[in-house]
């Protein structure tokens, strides 16, 4: 696999990251060690399971970790609607709809390795 830095989802991953980090820095302080380390651990693991896989050079490797990158990504959705109901942030559509986008293009990828 080329360079996992010119894969767009890759991209578009740490993209998500960083407006994860910035939408649960606002969360409660007592929410630190609770969903807000959730939602940012499970954002961290999208991309860095991406990175991961593509640096095993065996397909069948690599579509395992997307598919661990495509579970997280799952995991932080759930997590946004939660942090929605409790009402630690407005309107999680956006965000979720870069994670939905994000799951998308794994799938894509992982069909073109097959």
């Amino acid at each position: 696999m080329s360079d996992f830095k010119e894969l767009e989802v890759w991209q578009k991953a740490v993209d998500a990251v960083a407006v994860v980090y910035q939408i649960t820095a606002g969360f409660l302080e007592s929410e630190k060690f609770g969903l807000t380390n959730q939602i940012r651990r499970a954002a961290v693991s999208i991309p860095s399971n991406i990175a991961e896989g593509s640096a095993r050079h065996h397909s069948k490797d690599f579509i395992h970790f997307l598919r661990i990158a495509d579970g997280s990504a799952a995991e932080v959705e759930t997590q946004l609607i939660i942090a929605s109901k409790l009402g630690f942030i407005k309107s999680e559509e956006d965000l979720i709809n870069k994670f939905v986008t994000i799951r998308k293009m794994l799938a894509g990828l992982i069909k073109s390795l097959r």
